[in-house]
This record gives structure tokens, sequence and C-alpha cells, in this order.
């Protein structure tokens, strides 16, 4: 069973409620026609860049590949056996994107630590 994650690019003052929306809307296979964002284009550059997902290599992190990635976010799906490394990777693109982060284990959101208020 894969350890699942996923970034998304929504505007600033989104509640943890909207992004499991947004994830529940993705789930449901509603994906609305938008240009992608360019956040979350940079956040999958940066990720396959050292992560390669296409094509997937020996020793990947992916358990699903390629990663989808629709306008406002992208989906990882990765081994559980990872190594701890990738998922500080994870986060700290998500962060240097200013994007939210959604572990879909149990629900958690993060948002980027710039918004996250003292």
């Amino acid at each position: 069973m894969s350890f699942d994650l996923s970034v998304w690019a929504l505007p600033v003052g989104a509640t943890p409620d909207e992004v499991r929306a947004a994830v529940q809307r993705c789930r449901e296979g509603r994906h609305g026609e938008q240009y992608p964002d360019p956040r979350v284009v940079a956040f999958y550059r940066a990720i396959t860049a050292s992560y390669p997902d296409r094509p997937a290599r020996p020793g990947t992190p992916w358990e699903v590949t390629p990663l989808h990635a629709a306008g406002d976010h992208v989906e990882m799906n990765l081994f559980p056996t990872c190594p701890d490394e990738v998922l500080l990777d994870i986060e700290r693109l998500a962060g240097e994107h200013d994007l939210m982060l959604f572990d879909a284990q149990d629900g958690s959101v993060y948002p980027p630590p710039a918004r996250v208020e003292p």
C-alpha cells in the first residue's frame, strides 16, 4: 500500500477544509479546465528533477508513475519504505512553491511555512 501525499495551489487564505474538498473533487474525477498554476509546474519540475517519474528508475520513491499532475495539484503515491529525505524534499519544495500539503493517510493539511501564523 502506498503512502500518498499531494500538493495544492489554492488561493491565499484557503482553509484545510477547502483543500480536503479539492482532494475529494479530484478523487471523483472532477478536474476543472484550467491553465496549470505556475507553482504546481515549478514543484513538479523540481521534484521530478531529483526523483524522475518518466520513466521510473530503480530506487525511485514513486509506487505509481507517472505522478498525477493537474492544473492545481500534484499527487504522489510513494513506496512506504521511501527514505525520509524524499518526504523532507517534498515538504521543502511545497513550502518554496507556496503549496499546501495534503497527507492522505490522516487527512492532515499543512500550509506553506510563510502562511503559518505565529
